[in-house]
């Protein structure tokens, strides 16, 4: 039932805790789960060409053993919800941590490409899981005056995730001479880096039991003296706690529970709104983003790069990307969501174009010719340098912020179901693209990302210092 009563009002949003720095903590903790869906989403990388060698399969199978964790991500990310409404947030998390730690074994000791398959399915869903919880509890937990700097710690780990993994991949790579079929501790190398994916998942899971549960679970569920607790613990005790709980109550009973049915309307199935979203996130990933991420040390490999450096190559475009985002975060409310995707957007074409160039060269001697070579590398770096800097932030502030109220759960959902369907499009095509003609690739890519331009300027409109209740 509906309220149409005025919401209580407990003096929240400019309240400050005692605790600040156990605030942090809380956010820090839950944001492992963000550090987690970067690490495994990223660490295959350095296991591509072994796995390649070790089943003796080509790139079409092999690019199907990378990107079927993309189809447990869409799985997780789409269950998320629902369980962590069922069962609460923390144990969501637990689980989460769980499937991880299963998965980082599993994928550490297949019996066959079939299981290695499998277990990476496991750990998609377990990404899934993680994207979606970790930005809810930290919104749910945050308080109002620090909301968006919290928030922002799921998207800083998840590229942390990214560079820590590549990171290990080069300093295992480097242990086994540069073997990435190298024996150590009784794995080969590739082995090795799936498996030290334990570490981080445990420490997940520990972290778990030391946070508190988000006290819009426990209002859901009539623990209304436990919410209290956890409401004066993270939100401070200047607050009127029953005016917050009643806020919260109140927003609850308010909320409009959007379904696919509300997305509905226009000529062309969706209402228009839904489809720019749309667009937004398969541009996000058409632009070739991911292939960095997944492909980079076989890309590299391929125009001749010694294994070893091709891995630190590897990591410096993951130090790249995080330098990228913290840009983004810091310019993203100044300059406004708009004109930092658009400049995101140039950049990344010529970033694109160059590379497109460089690998048009014939390989000598097995190696791109010197001068090619370093611009590749420059170009790619300066590609994911722009990509972080604006599509990957901007993106999904847009997405969080550009629907009207009646349908922003719903849509977002569509919108993010699209970027894991055209994140799995780009990872299973790579591989036998790449064979047919590597400088193409990038000129296909280089198309999308100079198609976003007029996309943004004709249909995205500026969502800077605009409330929500203002997106219609």
């Amino acid at each position: 039932m509906t309220s149409t009563a005025q919401a209580p009002t407990s003096g929240a949003g400019s309240a400050l805790p005692e605790h600040l720095g156990h605030v942090i903590f809380i956010a820090a903790a839950a944001a492992m789960g963000g550090f987690l869906f970067g690490y495994d989403s990223s660490v295959i990388n350095g296991a591509v060409e072994a796995v390649r060698d070790r089943y003796g399969i080509g790139s079409a199978a092999l690019a199907q053993v990378i990107a079927v964790a993309l189809i447990g991500c869409a799985i997780g990310a789409a269950t998320a919800g629902r369980i962590a409404d069922r069962i609460g947030r923390i144990r969501c998390m637990q689980i989460a941590a769980v499937l991880f730690t299963v998965s980082a074994v599993g994928s550490a000791l297949p019996f066959s490409l079939y299981d290695l398959a499998f277990w990476r399915v496991v750990g998609g869903f377990a990404i899934g899981m993680a994207s979606v919880i970790g930005p809810a509890y930290i919104a749910e937990v945050a308080p109002p005056a620090y909301r968006g700097r919290l928030g922002s710690f799921q998207q800083a780990a998840i590229v942390v995730g990214i560079a820590v993994s590549q990171l290990v991949n080069w300093g295992i790579l480097n242990a086994a001479d540069g073997d990435q079929r190298g024996e150590l501790l009784g794995l080969e190398a590739w082995q090795l880096m799936l498996g030290v994916m334990v570490v981080p998942a445990v420490l997940y899971g520990l972290l778990s039991f030391a946070i508190p549960e988000s006290p819009r679970y426990l209002l859901s569920v009539g623990k209304r003296d436990r919410a209290r607790a956890i409401l004066s613990e993270v939100e401070g005790q200047d607050i009127d706690l029953d005016a917050r709980v009643a806020e919260i109550e109140h927003a609850m009973t308010s909320e409009h529970k959007s379904t696919f049915k509300d997305l509905l309307g226009g000529s062309f199935f969706f209402k228009p709104i839904v489809w720019i979203g749309i667009g937004l996130s398969v541009f996000q990933q058409f632009v070739g983003i991911n292939v960095a991420f997944y492909y980079s040390s076989t890309l590299w490999q391929s125009v001749g790069v010694d294994p070893a450096d091709s891995f630190f190559y590897s990591f410096t475009t993951s130090i790249i990307n995080i330098v990228g985002t913290v840009i983004a975060m810091i310019f993203v409310d100044r300059i406004g969501r708009r004109p930092l995707a658009i400049i995101g957007s140039v950049g990344m074409v010529v970033g694109l174009a160059l590379e497109a160039w460089a690998f048009s060269f014939d390989l000598v001697g097995g190696r791109l010719p010197e001068t090619q070579g370093w611009i590749a590398l420059i170009a790619a770096h300066v590609f994911v340098l722009f990509f972080a800097l604006s599509w990957g932030v901007v993106v999904w502030v847009m997405l969080g912020e550009m629907f009207p109220n009646r349908i922003r759960a719903a849509a977002l959902g569509v919108a993010a179901a699209a970027q894991w369907i055209a994140n799995w499009a780009i990872t299973a095509s790579f591989p036998s693209l790449a064979d047919w003609n590597l400088s193409v690739t990038y000129v296909i890519y280089t198309v999308f990302a100079a198609l976003s331009v007029p996309f943004v300027l004709k249909y995205v409109k500026e969502t800077k210092g605009k409330s929500l209740e203002e997106m219609g």
